[in-house]
């Protein structure tokens, strides 16, 4: 299953796989206007460990974990 949502300028793809009835494993990418130098991970899939998860808490913790990536990259205002 897949979805993907919009955070500061960024997409957010979030990839679940089954491991078992009703849990998944959860994977994410971010991918934006730009990629600055020296961010490895911009646009390669990146495993949230901790699961698995059932549906709901896998895109929580995944879209979670992407938006975190996002305010590293172009950093948070205060």
């Amino acid at each position: 299953m897949t979805r993907m949502m919009e955070y500061r300028g960024f997409e957010i793809h979030v990839d679940l796989v089954s491991t078992s009835k009703d849990m998944f494993d959860v994977w994410f990418q971010i991918e934006g206007p730009m990629r600055p130098p020296g961010v490895a991970a911009m646009g390669k899939r990146i495993k949230v460990f901790g699961g698995p998860f059932s549906s709901r808490w896998a895109y929580l913790v995944a879209e979670l974990a992407g938006r975190a990536a996002v305010d590293l990259v172009i950093g948070v205002d205060e």
